[in-house]
This record gives C-alpha cells, structure tokens and sequence, in this order.
C-alpha cells in the first residue's frame, strides 16, 4: 500500500546532511544514498513530506545512549546549553540546506496549508520549516521574525535540555513528564509571539509543566508533533492521559513517534519491535483523541525504528497494518494526512 501519501510530523534529514557535510545531492537526499530519507525511498514509501528540523546538537550528543537504553532503567545526562551566537550559526547551515534542496527542484518549502496540497498533487515533497529547540531564538525575537518571513512555521520552545524559554523533558525511563519547571517569563513571551505570527507550537519535548504553560497561554490548538502515550510506555517523553484529554478539547493532535524506545513498554531501544506495537499505541491515541486527532510523526533520521520499517521506503508496511487492524480507507487517510492539514488550517489562519 503506498496510498495515501503520508506527510509526516517530525524528521531529522537537516542535521543529518549539516552533520555529515553532504551535498543534498545524490549522495545525501536526491538519490537513494540516504540514511531513512531520500528521494528513492520517498518514491517507494508514498511518503510526502513534512515537518524538516532545524536542531542544535551542541557539543556531546545522544548518538551514542543506544546501549544504556537497552537497560531495565535509565536517565541519561543531556548536552548543556547552547549559547545563541553559536547556535544561530547551526540554525542558519541547515536552513541553507533546506533552501538549496528547493532550488535543486528536490522539494517545496510549504508556509501554508494550500502549499502542501499543492506540493502533493505535483508529486513534489512538501517541507514545512520547523525548529526543535529554540536556542537560535533571541529574547527580542529578531530572528524569530527573519525565520518567519523565511519559511518557519513551527517551532518547540526547547529540545529536552534547558533554554531561556523552559525546560525539556529527560530520556530517562521509567518516568513521568512531571519532571520539573515549565516555561519561564521569556517562554510564555514566546508562545504569545508565535500565536500572533502564526507559529505551530510543538510540545513533544516540553516537560509537563511546560506544557500546561502552553496550555493556558496559546490560543491555538495544542499539538505534539512526535510523542506516545505515557499508560504504554512510561517513558518522560511520552504524554499522560490528563494531557492528551487537553490536547483534545483544544483541537489539536499527536504524532505517533515511531522511536522503538517510546514504544516499548520496557523503554529499551531495541530495533526489534513489532509493527503491531505502534498500532496498540494508534488505538490508544484514538481512543482518547478520537480520529480527527491523531497523525504520525515519525523521528526519521533521529531514531531507531521498527525493523518492519526502517525508512521511509518501509511506510507501506504501516499502511497495511492499519488495514490488518481493521482500520478503514477513511482513518487511514486522516491517519497519514488529512488531520495534520486540519490541524495546520487551525494553527496558520
């Protein structure tokens, strides 16, 4: 099943391709030299297009947790705070990317819901210029307002480690979200300036203080880009029962992240997770969101994923497992897209 198209809440292929210092090129997207994410695999996978982060890595990484997420419990240490002047620098390499891969004709930079749709009925992948964490944002929100006019359109007020604006859930398990302060003075600022701008709040690594700030500061829908739910896995990232209930009484959505730790009931980060997991974990979010709420969003190119899966090239795989499920070609619709440009209508106007 490589219909309907998938566009998707959450990818990494920016800094993958800044990080490795590839052309966009064939060797990196325009080819089949990808890691999860290239234009090949789009091809095969029915996969659209999405939201493409612009993140900051700092100096030490996570790349290296895989074995200390494979124990019974974890909380690991999180890279310090990235100073503005440095971050900036990051933020601007991998808009570039992205502007370049629209200029190579590779995909469309989307601003709008119509964009989107125009992107998907030209066979063109659609991105929508999103920012996980936002160090690269001064407290004057000059730059907030230049990366606006230049395409931004979603934004997480912080990734899992502290900012000037709030404070991040850890990768730590088992746990809840409840894992400190929320927002600070500047964060609600900034979540006022994105609302008047029309900036999609992305609430996936707030912690949850954080985000019942958001909650009763925005005026827009609450939407978590990429994230589980909590009774499945009781991972910090992963969202509470309350939450999702406040989620759904504003209008807004969950992106299932397909990150096998945030799956798993046991947290570990074992690649060898059945596809019917995230499946159990789609039922869940229905069941508490109902169907016009819930989308994917996937962590391609940040995560380990099923093996079912593996890249984008592997999406039919989840297309026909809903359809095994006994979900219909309606759900399925709104599953892969239809509720993200419902959400995105809601957020942008």
């Amino acid at each position: 099943m490589r219909e309907p198209l998938i566009f998707d809440g959450h990818n990494d292929v920016l800094l993958r391709l800044h990080q490795q210092d590839i052309s966009p090129g064939k060797d990196g997207f325009q080819g089949s030299g990808g890691k999860q994410i290239d234009l090949d695999k789009a091809r095969t996978g029915g996969f659209a297009g999405g939201f493409f982060a612009i993140y900051i890595p700092g100096e030490a990484a996570l790349s290296d947790s895989h074995d200390e997420m494979m124990a019974k419990n974890y909380d690991l240490p999180l890279p310090p705070q990235v100073e503005w002047g440095d971050a900036i620098k990051v933020a601007l390499s991998q808009a570039s990317i992205l502007f370049n891969l629209e200029r190579e004709g590779a995909l469309n930079v989307c601003r709008c819901t119509q964009d989107i749709k125009n992107a998907m009925a030209e066979g063109k992948m659609a991105a929508v210029m999103h920012m996980e964490g936002a160090e690269a944002i001064d407290p004057d929100f000059h730059t907030l307002e230049v990366l606006y006019q230049a395409g931004l359109r979603s934004l997480g007020p912080v990734w899992s480690r502290p900012t000037i604006f709030g404070h991040g859930v850890p990768f730590r398990f088992p746990s809840t979200p409840d894992t400190g302060e929320g927002l600070t003075s500047d964060g609600i600022r900034l979540i006022n300036k994105c609302n008047d701008l029309g900036i999609m709040v992305d609430l996936s690594h707030l912690n949850e203080a954080g985000f019942w700030d958001v909650a009763k500061h925005s005026t827009k829908p609450l939407v978590a880009t990429h994230s589980n739910a909590h009774p499945l896995s009781m991972h910090s990232r992963n969202l509470t029962d309350r939450q999702l209930h406040a989620i759904r009484e504003s209008e807004g959505m969950v992106g299932l992240n397909f990150a096998v730790a945030f799956l798993r009931s046991d947290g570990r980060m074992d690649e060898d997770t059945p596809i019917t997991t995230m499946l159990d974990h789609l039922d869940y979010l229905i069941a508490q969101l109902g169907e016009e709420r819930v989308g994917l969003g996937s962590d391609f190119d940040g995560a380990a994923v099923p093996n079912e899966i593996k890249t984008i090239a592997g999406l039919p795989n989840l297309r026909t497992a809903m359809a095994d499920r006994g979900y219909d070609a309606a759900l399925i619709r709104k599953l892969c897209h239809e509720n993200w440009l419902r959400v995105l209508d809601l957020t942008w106007m």
